[in-house]
């Protein structure tokens, strides 16, 4: 089980990893051995943010500043769900 995700959290992509737009699907996609998961638009915002640069409340506000209402529960469940899947690697801020 990973650790409870918090808001000093510096998310990137894990290694093998790569978010690339599909010309095919016209959509943004994570390409990872063997898979590829298609993503919607909420969630390549919040991974174009993952720059391994950002933490969690950067990311959160960067978002705010484009959407008018961003849930920070939301960005952090989504955020923890691809970690557990290991599509995410998120090292501690502090």
């Amino acid at each position: 089980m990973t650790s409870p995700i918090t808001t000093s959290g510096v998310p990137r992509l894990a290694r093998g990893v790569k978010l690339r737009f599909d010309r095919s699907r016209e959509r943004h996609v994570l390409l990872l051995p063997e898979t590829v998961v298609v993503l919607n638009a909420t969630g390549t915002a919040i991974l174009e943010l993952c720059d391994g640069q950002r933490t969690v409340a950067d990311i959160v506000a960067a978002l705010r500043e484009q959407y008018a209402d961003v849930p920070e529960g939301q960005v952090v469940a989504y955020l923890a769900k691809l970690a557990e899947r290991r599509h995410l690697e998120i090292t501690d801020g502090d």
